[in-house]
């Protein structure tokens, strides 16, 4: 496979606004990720970043000067909160405080940071950081609707365990995911003009108007592999079933329920440039589902007869005409992950599958981390633990390495 070039980002400026919260020790590895590939890093610290991050770490790392006040008598002699909100390329905040998206929300301009992005006519992208209940807190809601209403562009927030000791959404993007939605906004994404379709969650097959057939995916993993596809610059067509997990931002999200009608949506989606296939489909369903609440008899119990549901993967992988150039496919195993993978890979006939083992002792199946072995031509590639938004920035800078990016 190529590499993806790391120039994209030469030349270019970035105004980095680093918010209060615990996760600005972040920005360090994000600067000098910046750096590394030749952008220039000019940063902004509010007040209540310093408690988090040193001013003369940030400056040593970006190689420049760090702002941090309003009314600094030389750097306002000439303006130079309008000049600073002007003279970059992209206005990147990370990490994006409720109260920074709130002050933005409502206009209001009363410190440093705050002033730059009422000043500024340069794009502007946000990586949130927060608590999981102020994230879900209905002012936040609305401040994060109202700023994608004005184009202001979202990078996460994650799913994931958090330094107040809760779980879900409200962790800050990581450097690597962020970097790749800078590149995209910027436009120099590798994904950029690519069309990808992404199958994720669990499918429920009806057996009465009130029960169903369904498995334990949580539809994360599949979240966030359409997730690390848009920040590379993708366009992304993402067909849910019903997940346990919020969908990603940015991308078309097409919901539904059973596997015929995810069969039906993947035909609507072609053609795609590539084709992701992490949905956990059920392979049967109900012959005849019931219209009406089966009820307990003293007849005995109900007898279900069951039919095959359509073969999605295998379907697409086969097609003649309009077949993705790459197709991947996943494999949910509970034993010998590897020979099970790989004769599921000849027998659909795609291009890579995705294996993992999600034996319960693993704690896989619905957990936030993953272990995965990619299975292609070349053989069987063990990857370590690691995240599941991990898993797919990885997945999908490969994904973008094989279409050419």
């Amino acid at each position: 496979m190529g590499k993806i070039g790391t120039n994209m980002l030469a030349s270019k400026r970035i105004l980095l606004i680093i918010g209060g919260g615990i996760a600005a020790y972040k920005t360090l590895d994000l600067i000098r990720r910046l750096r590394e590939r030749g952008a220039a890093v000019t940063p902004v610290m509010t007040s209540a970043a310093e408690e988090f991050v040193t001013p003369l770490s940030v400056s040593a790392l970006a190689g420049e000067r760090v702002f941090r006040h309003l009314f600094d008598l030389t750097d306002e002699a000439e303006m130079g909160h309008i000049q600073l909100s002007r003279s970059a390329d992209l206005v990147v905040v990370a990490p994006a405080t409720a109260d920074l998206m709130g002050k933005m929300a409502a206009g209001l301009a009363n410190d440093l940071a705050s002033t730059l992005l009422m000043a500024t006519d340069t794009p502007v992208l946000l990586a949130p950081a927060m608590n999981v209940r102020m994230w879900e807190h209905p002012a936040t809601r609305r401040n994060h609707d109202q700023l994608a209403a004005d184009g202001i562009r979202f990078v996460g927030p994650n799913d994931g365990d958090m330094a107040c000791g809760e779980f879900g959404p409200g962790r800050m993007a990581e450097p690597m995911e962020i970097l790749a939605a800078i590149e995209t906004a910027l436009g120099d994404g590798p994904l950029s003009g690519r069309r990808i379709l992404v199958t994720s969650g669990p499918t429920h097959e009806p057996i009465d108007p009130v029960r169903y057939i369904a498995n334990r995916s949580s539809g994360a993993q599949g979240t966030a592999v359409a997730r690390a596809l848009a920040a590379l610059g993708a366009e992304v067509v993402f067909i849910t079933g019903p997940a346990s997990v919020p969908p990603p931002q940015g991308v078309q999200v097409v919901p539904v329920e059973s596997a015929r009608e995810m069969d039906a949506a993947v035909d609507a989606a072609l053609p795609v440039d590539a084709g992701v296939f992490a949905a956990a489909v059920a392979d049967w369903r109900v012959a005849s589902a019931s219209d009406r609440k089966l009820k307990k008899s003293k007849d005995g119990l109900p007898v279900l007869e069951f039919a095959e549901n359509p073969d999605i993967l295998k379907r697409v992988s086969r097609l003649e005409a309009g077949r993705p150039r790459l197709v991947v496919g996943f494999a949910a195993e509970t034993n010998d992950v590897v020979e099970h993978a790989t004769a599921k890979r000849l027998r659909k006939g795609c291009d890579w599958i995705v294996a993992n083992d999600v034996s319960p002792a693993t704690g896989i199946m619905g957990g936030s981390e993953n272990a995965v072995i990619l299975i292609s031509d070349e053989g069987a590639e063990e990857w370590p633990r690691m995240g599941k938004d991990q898993v797919a920035e990885k997945l999908a800078l490969r994904i973008a390495e094989a279409l050419g990016g």
